[in-house]
């Protein structure tokens, strides 16, 4: 197993998080906050635009199993990459989108596809940078859609249903 972690931001967490786990390699999932500048922020003071954390999900993956262009692939069908600080019906700084990495490794790869996905929009927003920081969001948040099947989501049942194809298709 090659395990890997990576830090998504694409508006509410809740619904990236379930998207997400509908990849095989997925090991696991984490709802929080990453990138800002506070200490041990709580999802009121997030919410506060003052804080700079975006809403973002830890993804732990086996990159046997789920080639890191795979897991950007399904991202992408997530969010709106041509708005600054929202997605879908949620605005505010903490819905801004980005990819957080930790490992320079995985750096050269990331701004490979970053760079390409960026030529396909005239407006792009998406940001790509080393993470920071990165506090787990409050319980009640975690695998949310999950525990609460009614809960808001930006993305789209026709989404989650092109994320769970994706585990057919064969990346190299």
């Amino acid at each position: 197993m090659k395990k890997k972690v990576l830090y998504l931001a694409g508006g509410c967490f809740w619904g990236l998080e379930k998207a997400l786990s509908y990849l095989d390699g997925i090991i696991s999932t984490k709802v929080g906050y990453a990138n800002g500048k506070t200490l041990a922020p709580n999802y009121e003071m997030v919410c506060s635009d003052m804080t700079g954390f975006k809403e973002a999900v830890e993804v732990i993956y086996d990159a046997d199993i789920l080639p890191l262009g795979r897991l950007l692939k399904a991202y992408f069908l997530c969010i709106d990459p041509t708005v600054k600080n929202r997605q879908g019906n949620d605005v505010g700084s903490q819905y801004q989108t980005g990819i957080y990495y930790l490992q320079k490794e995985d750096k050269e790869v990331l701004e490979e596809i970053f760079n390409k996905k960026r030529k396909e929009y005239k407006k792009f927003y998406v940001e790509l940078e080393p993470l920071v920081n990165f506090y787990d969001a409050e319980e009640y948040h975690q695998k949310y859609l999950d525990k609460n099947q009614d809960g808001y989501c930006h993305i789209s049942i026709e989404e989650f249903e092109k994320i769970k194809k994706l585990n057919e298709e064969v990346f190299i």
